[in-house]
């Protein structure tokens, strides 16, 4: 080839390392918060998600999107979708590390911290196979109002034995779970859902109901059994909708409409439903839906949390790797002055992100204990950070992005299903103003929440000055009830800051603290990335973020 072919100064791809162990706020955060007995299956897991093999299944499973098969060649109604190898290959690994029921299975401490560094790490080789892993996860709480119903699928919706065959839920050793609950004319406002239900004639108390109307998003649709709201004549109530019935037949009533064609999340097959006569048993009391459902919102409000946590590791890996092996203008992109700074500012924002989502997994942990504390602050701070972290997610991605150049524009790269996927988190299970009007409410109707919260931010008093002096502004926002409502983004902005910046004083390295509450707490940060003050130690925040290959 002619010397113009040769190929220089471009970055080995970041592959054959250890997702997990390259990850030193994740690994402290495992150790800390009470699962250090799962750090070597952790690693296993993490040295898979590393691997050439299942990075291209990522891109794999994107490329190849599901396809609705709503009849078979005989013109049989089949409702089926079919998936590329690499999605079940991608299922495969997150069911057999038990990324979809493990604490439900074991009760160990330390479960829910275990399951959540695990969703981290696997999260950042493909996020759209996480829907069905994570609404498995979170439909347990709920299912466990229906102890007969508990009974019958719980065992297999923890089991670590992925069977993607559709085929009847009894003949399967593991199944999945999905949900069904917006409407088109309702989205989030669950309580306008017109899908109707109605008992089966001479059932009994504990028999079949009939659903009729429609779900505009149900998402993972080969999932084997689905939570669906629906106006029973008591109210919105909860229901449990099989895909196949326990004779081997179908669920008839259960259609498929079509695939939703989405800006990102494309290896996953959200879906419109259709109910005409739907099979169903209802999960909780009559008229008690959203009550129901609320431990369930929890936990996948936590996996956004996680889930946003793992993109803003992994961009941030991708970039620091990229300016690690590229050069320009006669220097290595990271020796780089005004690269420093960016690379650095992108680093503290992936670990405040990351210290909060473990932080927030030992309170689901101590809940799950019976710690009425722990269940306190876990119902407002999931919201708080949730809220913050979704939304601060598009903006590093882009960043993140930009380090690589075109790079990072092109196909071939992670980048852009990195950035097509930022913005998912903040939508699912509630957009900003719902979460920012949840924290409100929560704080209004459940005070011992909020006190839990303050408690938590007030834990470092006296470490920090900037930190004493934002907590502050949180307590001070918190006491001015005029207008709060017109004012909830700025409030749980605030308290947003405030959590991260105690957590990342008492549990944080020294330097990523001191960065972020010089450019974060101070009311002197620039707007974008990249605008850290001058005097912090960029060399260390780098270097701890830096992913280790080899």
């Amino acid at each position: 080839m002619p010397a113009t072919h040769e190929v220089t100064n471009q970055p080995p791809p970041l592959e054959d390392y250890d997702v997990v162990g390259a990850d030193a706020a994740l690994v402290e955060a495992v150790e800390r918060e009470g699962a250090a007995w799962a750090i070597d299956d952790l690693h296993a897991l993490g040295r898979v998600a590393g691997s050439p093999e299942a990075i291209g299944w990522g891109f794999d499973a994107n490329r190849f999107p599901p396809e609705l098969r709503t009849h078979d060649r005989f013109g049989h109604r089949i409702d089926e979708v079919a998936y590329h190898p690499a999605y079940h290959e991608l299922m495969q690994v997150a069911v057999s590390h038990g990324l979809h029921g493990a604490p439900w299975a074991v009760d160990r401490p330390g479960g829910h911290v275990a399951r959540a560094a695990g969703f981290m790490a696997w999260s950042q080789v493909e996020a759209g196979h996480g829907c069905p892993i994570s609404m498995t996860y979170s439909v347990v709480p709920a299912l466990r109002t229906a102890p007969g119903l508990a009974a019958e699928w719980e065992p297999r919706l923890v089991a670590r034995a992925y069977d993607p065959r559709d085929v009847a839920g009894g003949e399967k050793p593991g199944v999945l779970a999905g949900m069904g609950m917006t409407e088109k004319q309702g989205g989030s406002d669950v309580r306008a859902n017109t899908t109707r239900a109605e008992r089966v004639a001479g059932d009994g108390d504990d028999g079949a109901w009939v659903l009729t109307g429609h779900k505009w998003f149900c998402s993972a649709p080969m999932s084997d059994v689905f939570l669906m709201l629906a106006q029973a004549p008591g109210g919105l109530t909860c229901f449990l909708v099989p895909r196949w019935l326990s004779d081997g037949g179908r669920n008839s009533g259960l259609r498929i409409v079509r695939l939703k064609d989405k800006l990102g999340n494309r290896s996953n097959a959200s879906s419109e439903v259709e109910l005409d006569g739907a099979l169903a048993w209802m999960v909780g009391e009559e008229a008690r839906g959203v009550r129901t459902i609320i431990d369930m919102v929890a936990h996948t409000r936590l996996d956004c949390v996680l889930g946003a946590s793992a993109t803003m590791r992994q961009a941030t890996a991708q970039a620091l790797h990229h300016a690690a092996h590229r050069s320009a203008f006669g220097s290595t992109l990271v020796d780089q002055p005004l690269m420093r700074v960016v690379l650095a500012d992108l680093a503290v924002e992936s670990e405040a992100a990351t210290v909060t989502a473990m932080r927030l997994a030992r309170a689901f942990d101590e809940a799950a204990r019976g710690d009425e504390d722990a269940d306190a602050l876990r119902r407002i701070a999931t919201a708080v950070a949730k809220y913050w972290t979704c939304k601060r997610l598009p903006t590093h991605v882009g960043e993140a992005l930009e380090c690589l150049g075109g790079n990072g524009y092109v196909e071939e790269s992670i980048m852009p299903r990195l950035f097509r996927e930022s913005p998912l988190n903040g939508i699912w299970e509630g957009s900003g103003n719902v979460i920012c009007l949840d924290v409100l409410r929560a704080m209004a109707r459940q005070p011992v929440a909020l006190e839990a919260f303050l408690a938590e931010i007030d834990a470092a008093r006296g470490a920090d000055p900037r930190l004493d002096d934002a907590v502050a502004r949180v307590r001070r926002e918190l006491e001015d009830p005029a207008g709060i409502e017109s004012r909830a983004r700025r409030v749980v902005e605030a308290m947003a800051l405030a959590l991260q910046g105690s957590l990342l004083v008492r549990f944080g390295h020294p330097a990523v603290a001191d960065a972020f509450c010089a450019s974060r707490l101070t009311g002197e940060e620039g707007l974008a990335f990249g605008t850290l003050p001058p005097g912090l130690d960029l060399g260390t925040i780098i270097d701890r973020a830096q992913p280790k290959v080899g």
